[in-house]
């Protein structure tokens, strides 16, 4: 509660700047809306409960990009929330950083085929849905692994990513993406190369179940019924069940099943805890979660990792696979290092030193000073540059 009081206290200052103008507007009409039609200036109109139905964020409370990722990270669906602010009003987009890899020759052959890949993706899910055929995973496989070994070079896949979310926020990108992603964190555990593969397996089908799920219901811009809400939760059930009649690895499936279950027993659907969740499907959940928080929005660009491995410091450790989420967050701080970036109060400096006990503050450089952010709370790194 106390973490929540001073998460949510920083953000007393938005709501003075955004009143006056919600007062002016007239825009207090409340709707349910998906986690994905959030914008930073939305109020939450209602109280947001976790699965164990304690107090995530209280009503009235306006809503920033770390708060939208709070709910990202908590599997919150749904929430009631005031209408949006104009779009002069919000964040800046992301920085120049991604601009230069998305000029790069590296980054259009790269987009080529991850394109490709999802059209391919795509049809074959259409023909396993709706006409029962096989699920070919053998050629699926096959091609996201080709992704992997054709662009491994100078721009790492994980940049190349954060642009690729820009282009289409699907089920079927999201499967690619956390299809990758489960590769990367599979070699940084240093998994056999059987494994590595399984690993890449259990992410690409990892959400087949949302594609049983009526898109009316995904795309719904209204309130959500209590019937359509416990639709959308069915997810991991049905894909599990689709996947039971295809030929696949029992890890697949489990990971289909259980990429919802955390290790405090806080997921769904079972609320599964520890061992007692399949531990590929341990490592689907932190690439899915990763990949949801620093997907691009309307509003801006993809969150910067140190954002994003913030909140897994504030929060994850206690619901993922510690051995598993370590490593990946280790790595991902790791390729930032020497990295220019930008601070909260405006300086651009240079990482140049990881912390361990605080990945997500790391020493910075800024000129002949150095800046350790471990012992500065009140700076962070904004974005990469």
């Amino acid at each position: 509660y106390e973490m929540l009081r001073s998460l949510v206290g920083s953000e007393m200052c938005i709501r003075d700047r955004f009143s006056g103008y919600r007062k002016a507007q007239g825009l207090r009409s409340m709707k349910r809306l998906s986690i994905t039609q959030l914008i930073p200036g939305m109020i939450v109109a209602e109280d947001v409960y976790n699965l164990d139905h304690e107090l995530l964020i209280p009503k009235g409370t306006v809503l920033t990009d770390k708060l939208i990722t709070k709910l990202d990270l908590y599997g919150i669906l749904t929430i009631f929330a005031e209408d949006v602010l104009p779009a002069s009003d919000l964040s800046e987009t992301e920085s120049s950083h991604y601009e230069r890899i998305k000029s790069s020759p590296e980054f259009h052959l790269f987009k080529e085929d991850f394109e490709n890949e999802v059209e391919l993706f795509r049809e074959n899910m259409n023909l396993v849905v709706q006409k029962n055929t096989a699920l070919d995973v053998k050629t699926l496989l096959k091609n996201t692994l080709s992704i992997v070994s054709n662009h491994s070079g100078s721009i790492s896949i994980l940049d190349m990513l954060q642009n690729m979310r820009e282009y289409d926020d699907s089920t079927y990108t999201h499967s690619l993406n956390v299809a990758l992603i489960c590769n990367i964190l599979a070699g940084w555990l240093k998994l056999p190369k059987e494994d590595v593969e399984l690993a890449t397996a259990c992410g690409l089908f990892h959400d087949i179940g949302k594609m049983l799920i009526p898109y009316s219901i995904i795309a719904k811009p209204g309130r959500l019924s209590e019937e359509e809400f416990a639709t959308v939760k069915k997810h991991p059930a049905l894909g599990y069940e689709l996947l039971q009649s295809q030929d696949v690895d029992v890890h697949v499936k489990n990971a289909a099943l259980m990429h919802h279950e955390r290790s405090d027993g806080s997921g769904y659907p079972a609320k599964l805890k520890g061992n007692q969740i399949d531990p590929y499907a341990r490592m689907v959940a932190i690439a899915d979660v990763y990949d949801a928080m620093t997907a691009a929005r309307c509003y801006r660009g993809p969150l910067c990792p140190f954002c994003v491995i913030e909140m897994f410091e504030t929060e994850g450790f206690q619901k993922y696979d510690v051995s598993i989420l370590l490593p990946f967050l280790e790595n991902v701080v790791n390729s930032c290092l020497q990295n220019r970036c930008l601070l909260n109060d405006g300086r651009k400096v240079t990482i140049i030193y990881i912390n361990k006990e605080k990945l997500s503050r790391p020493v910075v450089q800024y000129g002949e000073e150095y800046i350790n952010l471990a012992d500065q709370p009140d700076l962070k790194i904004e974005k990469l540059l």
